[in-house]
C-alpha cells in the first residue's frame, strides 16, 4: 500500500499511553470515545480503525466499504463479529502478552491483601482499636494465611496463567494446572474438579466465552475450601457475581479479589459492590495498566498496523 491511509481512532481515553507517529503515509484521527450512533459517520473512507470496546456487525461493516483493518487495542475482541469481519475481508489483530506481568502481579497483590486480612486491619486501625489496645499489636480471627505451600489452582493456562504458576512457584506454592471442564486430564494437568477442591487459591486466567461463561458457579463454589479464596483478573461472566456475593456473605468462602466485573462500567446494584462483604477486593479492570504494560502495549499496536500495511499481517484473529 503507497497511497495515504486514513487511520482512525475510535477511543483514545482507553490507552493511557503516548503512541508514536506510524511509519507510513497517513492521515490520523482520533476521538476520545465514540457512540455507536458516530461510527459509521468517523470511519468513512478509512482504511484501518483502530478500538479498544467499539462494536462492529454486519449493519456497520457493510456501510464501510474501504475498511481493511480493525486493530484491536486490546487482546479481547468480544465486540467484534470475526465471522462477517472474515467475511467482508477486513483482517482483524488483537495485543498478545503485553500485560500478563502487571495483571499477574496484580493477582498476587489481592492474593495476598485477601489472606494477610488487610482490609480488616486497614478497618481496625481506622476505628482505633491499635490505638485503644493495650497489646503491642492486635489479631483478629481467622488469623491470616501464608502463601507458602498453599495449593494454587490455575484454570487458563496461557500468557498470564504461566506468569502466575512462575510467580507462584516462587512463593512456594503448589501449582496446579486444571484441565478443561469435563476433560479427562492431560499429561502435567490436574482435573478441573480436583483443582476446584483442593486449591487453596483459585485464579481465573482463562478467555471469555460460551464454554467459560459462568464456569465458576454455585456448584463449583460450594466444591470450594471454606477457607479458599479466589481471585478473576480474566473477564467479567466467568464467575457468577451472586453465587460469589452469597458465598462471601455466608461464610462459605474464605474471600475473592476481582478486577473484572460481567457488566463495565458496572451499575448501582451489583452484588459485588457491597463494601460490606468480609474479606473482598474488588479493582476497577485496571491490573493490565502499570506503566511498562501500557508502553509495550503502544507499541504492538502500532507495530501490528505497520505490520498490515507491509502485507505480513501479525496478531491476527480473523
Amino acid at each position: 500500500m503507497s497511497e495515504k491511509l486514513k487511520v482512525v481512532f475510535l477511543d483514545r481515553f482507553a490507552i493511557r499511553a503516548q503512541l508514536r507517529s506510524l511509519r507510513f503515509p497517513h492521515d490520523w484521527f482520533e476521538y476520545p470515545t465514540t457512540s455507536p450512533e458516530q461510527v459509521i459517520e468517523r470511519l468513512q473512507g478509512a482504511t484501518i480503525a483502530i478500538t479498544n470496546r467499539v462494536h462492529f456487525d454486519a449493519d456497520i461493516l457493510k456501510q464501510l466499504p474501504d475498511l481493511r483493518l480493525i486493530a484491536m487495542s486490546a487482546t479481547g475482541y468480544e465486540c467484534i463479529d470475526i465471522s462477517v469481519c472474515r467475511d467482508a475481508g477486513v483482517t482483524v489483530t488483537n495485543l498478545r502478552d503485553w500485560s500478563s506481568i502487571s495483571v499477574a502481579e496484580h493477582a498476587f497483590a489481592m492474593m495476598l491483601g485477601v489472606r494477610r486480612q488487610l482490609l480488616v486491619y486497614r478497618e481496625l486501625l481506622a476505628q482505633g482499636e491499635w490505638q485503644r489496645s493495650h497489646f503491642y499489636g492486635v489479631l483478629k480471627e481467622p488469623l491470616p494465611s501464608d502463601l507458602y505451600g498453599c495449593n494454587l489452582g490455575i484454570i487458563g493456562y496461557g500468557a498470564l496463567g504461566e506468569r502466575i504458576a512462575h510467580l507462584g512457584s516462587a512463593f512456594g506454592m503448589n501449582v496446579m494446572i486444571a484441565d478443561r471442564k469435563g476433560a479427562a486430564p492431560r499429561e502435567r494437568r490436574v482435573a478441573f474438579r480436583e483443582v476446584v477442591e483442593t486449591s487453596d487459591v483459585l485464579c481465573i486466567t482463562c478467555p471469555f466465552n460460551e464454554e467459560t461463561r459462568n464456569l465458576i458457579g454455585r456448584d463449583e463454589i460450594a466444591m470450594m475450601k471454606p477457607t479458599a479464596t479466589l481471585i478473576n483478573t480474566a473477564r467479567g461472566g466467568i464467575v457468577d457475581e451472586q453465587a460469589l456475593a452469597d458465598a462471601l456473605r455466608e461464610g462459605r468462602i474464605g474471600g475473592a479479589g476481582v478486577d473484572v466485573l460481567a457488566q463495565e462500567p458496572p451499575r448501582n446494584g451489583n452484588p459485588l459492590l457491597d463494601l460490606s462483604l468480609p474479606n473482598l477486593i474488588v479493582t476497577p479492570h485496571m491490573a493490565f495498566a502499570s506503566h511498562h504494560a501500557l508502553n509495550v502495549l503502544a507499541e504492538q499496536l502500532m507495530s501490528n498496523i505497520e505490520s498490515f500495511v507491509a502485507g505480513h499481517p501479525k496478531n491476527v484473529v480473523s
